[in-house]
């Protein structure tokens, strides 16, 4: 089963082969733009043997917020950003020519932030906080305004670049940031507003519920999100595969922990090979991918991950 064939059917929840493989991290600094950032990604995906591309956003997590807003009350001020902006013409650039060198033949999705991550990135979450108690209006209104920019880049880099959906990642979920009812009445409208928009374009969009501050989500904000299948922090959350698969009710993205005391980063060749191994036979059915928590340390030996290639197309056989 080509590449291309093993993703699509796994997303559908189709009888595959052997689950596709997918991991990712950041490039150093001097990879994280232009032309270096388009190679770097060839040649990570060439050398592993992967079963999907993810490409980063990496130099493009702070949002463009203007010096303008420098309190609360500002927030109003903030209009959506157009598609000759550079923040979205670059990185559609980014991901047309990564498309161009890699071919048709991988399935190929674009990291797109909620719009509470980019208002973050953008400018503080100390500030950010403390505005949705002073303004919250304008924070809405933020939001809003940011959901439209990356929605407008969720649709572009699927109808022109060739992507094959985008890996939305939605973060703030924490159990000690917001109950479950402030976080539905705060954020939910507006990452619906990104990801619902992105579905109108393709089929194959993912879920990433990010375990970035080694803290609980509340999971269950995130639980009906329209996805085509859910990445979570399995070593965060507590929940492996088959309990997420059950909890999300699509399929399921990950197995692996992605911290540098995990065993992709620390294990020997048997002991990664072993462990892919028995995720395989622990999660028989379809609609499992096998990925990581989150982005891999960026100095991880990729062979690391050739491994798990490796040991999954053994039990292919």
């Amino acid at each position: 089963m080509d590449q291309r064939t093993r993703v699509l059917r796994a997303l559908e929840n189709q009888p595959v082969d052997r689950p596709p493989v997918g991991f990712w991290f950041h490039f150093p600094e001097e990879a994280a733009k232009g032309d270096a950032c388009v190679q770097a990604h060839l040649d990570y995906y060439r050398n592993t043997g992967t079963d999907l591309v993810k490409i980063m956003c990496d130099g493009y997590f702070p949002y463009p917020i203007p010096e303008t807003i420098r309190t609360p009350a500002d927030w109003d001020q903030l209009k959506p950003l157009t598609a000759e902006h550079p923040f979205i013409r670059e990185q559609l650039e980014r991901a047309k020519k990564i498309r161009e060198g890699a071919g048709n033949g991988l399935c190929m999705f674009y990291n797109v932030f909620a719009p509470f991550s980019s208002i973050r990135f953008g400018s503080s979450d100390e500030f950010v906080m403390r505005s949705l108690k002073e303004n919250p209006k304008g924070v809405a209104h933020a939001l809003e305004t940011i959901a439209q920019s990356n929605s407008l880049l969720s649709e572009l880099l699927i109808t022109q670049c060739g992507m094959d959906g985008i890996y939305y990642c939605v973060q703030g979920g924490e159990v000690d940031r917001f109950t479950p009812e402030e976080y539905r009445r705060l954020i939910t409208p507006t990452d619906l507003q990104v990801l619902e928009h992105a579905n109108r374009f393709s089929q194959y969009n993912l879920l990433h519920c990010c375990g970035w501050a080694g803290i609980k989500n509340n999971l269950e904000v995130w639980q009906d999100y329209p996805a085509a299948a859910v990445n979570w922090a399995v070593y965060v959350e507590g929940m492996d595969l088959a309990q997420g698969k059950e909890f999300f009710h699509k399929p399921v993205l990950g197995g692996f922990d992605n911290r540098k005391t995990g065993l992709l980063y620390t294990g020997t060749q048997e002991e990664i090979q072993d462990f892919t191994k028995s995720l395989i036979r622990e999660n028989p059915g379809p609609g499992v991918l096998l990925g990581a928590d989150c982005t891999l340390p960026g100095d991880i030996d990729t062979q690391r991950i050739q491994w798990v290639v490796d040991a999954a197309d053994e039990m292919a056989q």
